[in-house]
């Protein structure tokens, strides 16, 4: 595929030579064919070259109409799904229908009703799209590829617009989240640089356990979760950041659990992939959750540290190592689910259900339904089926996997779109489910724990102040403002 012409403009990245050879479009004027001269309003300015950015290459259809094509995965042309670029120099009320063109997977969500984010400068919380304005559907002047098609009307001249498949979560706002954990020098956090990343990004390790519990003499249980291998699944790092908020808060259910639980969590596996906008490769064009069995130090060495880790904990009688959680996120499934591993014995086999089914109970958007136990051999490589053969039979191994989109309640008719917060929400449901694993309900409060603060989703209109707290009519007016044009 013919790349678009890369221009000099200022990038949000550290370099932008490095983006340019990713093939980003770079700050790309599109004008129609023919036209010479300056850019005049409504000539519509694309860039990807920034953090976690992808957007390959745009054709112009005509005023009205413009070609996406998404820049495959570094190295792997197969994957193409992950985009994120921002539009700007726009006309007030100008009209657009975006096709993105080649995706490299048929099934997906926008056959349900998913719709990209959007957000803009004067308007920076992330929205998702009406529905009622995107189209999936099988494209004759594509080879008969599918199209997602987004009608869209920008309508504040000034603002520079950002569209993306999800809700990014960068590699930059990691960092900026564990350095502020870190500033609060809690006594039972402790965070280490495990290794770098091929292009020497951190690879941070978190231990969370309260190390002053006059039972630290016995063995403690070890948890061990991880998240974004696959670096354009991004619901993964908000459901991370809710298990880490909710087991360094006050609540009397994490200080139980920080008494009696060690948790170890790599929050970023696959940090160059995240930072260059791959969907599901590292920067070598590796499938990392495909290379557990034998990972390279020097192709694959966030894998190679995170196994050398689990291996050592492994060997160490101190330690019992009785958990491992891999987070992912889901391009075809509705809700919250797990996958485990298969075992000959029954009794296993049970036990293995029981976090999944004790879930199910604390977390309304996760489904024990959805939860099923396998072990083809194309997931072979994966953590889960590695580490689940490796550990003994105390210990279960589990993906843990989230809609890109959307959920379904028990009670609910139509399905719930996710939001920042509600992925968070998940991540502290299951931090809060091993307070019922283990049976420490006893310790809490007249055995009756402060129930964990649910948000209620966030409408398209937003009534809510991005912490779940319901707010008044003055502020709901104002939130109407904040929304776009449909």
């Amino acid at each position: 595929m013919e790349q678009s012409p890369v221009r000099d403009g200022e990038t949000g990245s550290e370099t932008g030579v490095e983006d340019a050879l990713v093939g980003n479009v770079n700050k790309l004027t599109v004008s129609p064919p023919g036209f010479s001269g300056p850019p005049r309003k409504g000539h519509l300015v694309f860039d990807a070259c920034f953090e976690s950015g992808n957007l390959g290459h745009v054709d112009y259809i005509s005023d009205f109409e413009f070609d996406l094509f998404i820049r495959p995965d570094t190295c792997n042309p197969r994957f193409r799904v992950w985009f994120n670029f921002t539009v700007e120099n726009v006309r007030e009320s100008q009209r657009v229908i975006f096709n993105v063109v080649n995706f490299s997977k048929t099934k997906s969500l926008y056959r349900d009703g998913m719709s990209p984010v959007v957000k803009s400068t004067s308007r920076p919380k992330w929205q998702r799209l009406p529905p009622k304005n995107v189209y999936y559907y099988r494209c004759p002047d594509h080879r008969r590829n599918y199209v997602m098609s987004f009608a869209f009307c920008f309508d504040r001249e000034d603002d520079v617009y950002q569209f993306a498949y999800c809700y990014p979560y960068t590699y930059s706002r990691l960092q900026h989240y564990l350095g502020s954990l870190e500033r609060r020098n809690l006594p039972y956090l402790k965070r280490e640089q495990l290794g770098l990343s091929v292009q020497q990004r951190r690879l941070d390790l978190l231990t969370i356990t309260n190390t002053d519990h006059p039972n630290q003499e016995r063995e403690k249980k070890l948890v061990f979760l991880t998240a974004r291998v696959h670096p354009g699944e991004s619901p993964a790092s908000f459901i991370c950041q809710g298990v880490i908020d909710f087991l360094v808060s006050q609540h009397p259910v994490a200080q139980i659990l920080r008494d009696h639980v060690i948790f170890k969590i790599v929050p970023m596996l696959n940090p160059d992939g995240v930072y260059l906008g791959n969907y599901r490769c590292s920067l070598m064009g590796f499938d990392l959750n495909r290379h557990w069995q034998d990972p390279s130090p020097w192709a694959h060495p966030t894998l190679h540290a995170v196994k050398q880790l689990i291996v050592q904990m492994n060997q160490d009688p101190r330690v019992s190592l009785e958990f491992y959680i891999d987070v992912h996120a889901h391009s075809t499934m509705l809700n919250g689910f797990m996958y485990g591993n298969v075992f000959e014995d029954e009794e296993r086999v049970q036990r293995q259900a029981v976090f999944p089914r004790l879930l199910c109970q604390n977390a309304p958007d996760f489904s024990f339904s959805n939860t099923s136990f396998n072990r083809d051999v194309v997931k072979a490589g994966t953590g889960r089926r590695f580490l689940g053969g490796l550990l003994d039979d105390t210990s279960y191994c589990y993906t843990l996997e989230v809609s890109f989109y959307s959920y379904m309640t028990a009670g609910s008719s139509a399905p719930v779109p996710y939001t920042e917060d509600t992925y968070m929400r998940l991540g502290r449901n299951v931090a809060r489910t091993f307070l019922d694993y283990y049976k420490l309900n006893n310790l809490t409060k007249d055995n009756v724990p402060t129930p964990i603060q649910n948000p209620e989703p966030i409408s398209h209109t937003g009534n809510t102040n991005g912490k779940g707290i319901a707010v008044g009519r003055e502020s709901t007016d104002r939130d109407r403002e904040k929304t776009f044009k449909h």
